[in-house]
């Protein structure tokens, strides 16, 4: 049968001496790979651009329920993260954030509030000018409510632990020891409330950002169970120019 469907680039893998198998979240049949040949020829060489992280693609394809690769036949730009290509931050930023989606989106059936959210963050991190260093941070958490494990906001600031199994604020330490400690989670109740025009007003420095992000991280594995490691953690907080310390 033949579909169509728009689709955000998770992540490319090779397959044979010419062919890709691409890893995307699509807005109608949910995560999908494709596979697609011919496209690391010198005469592709120009497309194969075309299916990096965050990439926003029409695509027609060949569904087969069946299988596990579905053939693409063809595609066209439907959000060109043109930013995001030519600036080195946002697209190691970009290459992160796809590692962790394609770890992540599991199911192959269609969430349309999940896809809207994935492409609008992408085009208002592309847009992004100046103040988003923090934007990586943000999105993550933001996923969470639509991956079912929202986390609640700090009500009581003698809360001063975040439960990660909970997804609370605590004034103990919880006893199972998956939290996180007074100053991760002074960084997560700020982010809990902010948007992401305010999240430049979180200052951090590499370290603590760095830190905020592992939190994340395990608080993702504690409610994902079997989420692999993400290769290129260590990549957005290398590539992200450091800030002053939190007053």
């Amino acid at each position: 049968m033949l579909a169509k469907t728009r689709g955000v680039i998770l992540h490319q893998i090779k397959y044979t001496d010419s062919g890709l198998v691409v890893q995307t979240y699509t807005r109608d049949f949910g995560r999908l790979s494709f596979l697609i040949k011919g496209m690391r020829s010198r005469k592709s060489g120009k497309h194969s651009a075309l299916f990096q992280p965050m990439f926003i693609l029409d695509l027609v394809f060949y569904l087969k329920e069946s299988r596990s690769m579905q053939l693409l036949k063809e595609f066209t730009v439907s959000y060109l993260p043109s930013e995001i290509c030519s600036d080195i931050k946002k697209g190691v930023v970009a290459i992160f954030l796809g590692e962790v989606l394609a770890s992540v989106l599991r199911e192959e059936s269609p969430h349309f509030e999940m896809f809207d959210y994935i492409e609008e963050s992408v085009k208002y991190f592309n847009n992004s000018v100046a103040g988003y260093n923090n934007f990586h941070i943000a999105f993550l958490l933001g996923l969470c409510s639509y991956l079912g494990f929202e986390p609640g906001i700090r009500i009581d600031e003698n809360s001063r632990y975040f439960d990660l199994i909970n997804g609370t604020f605590t004034v103990l330490q919880p006893g199972h020891g998956e939290y996180a400690n007074a100053e991760i989670s002074s960084v997560l109740a700020r982010f809990f409330r902010a948007s992401y025009n305010e999240i430049a007003n979180i200052p951090l420095t590499g370290k603590l950002r760095n830190e905020v992000l592992e939190t994340i991280l395990r608080y993702y594995s504690v409610h994902l169970p079997g989420l692999g490691k993400i290769h290129s953690l260590e990549v957005p907080t290398r590539a992200l120019l450091p800030e002053t310390a939190p007053p």
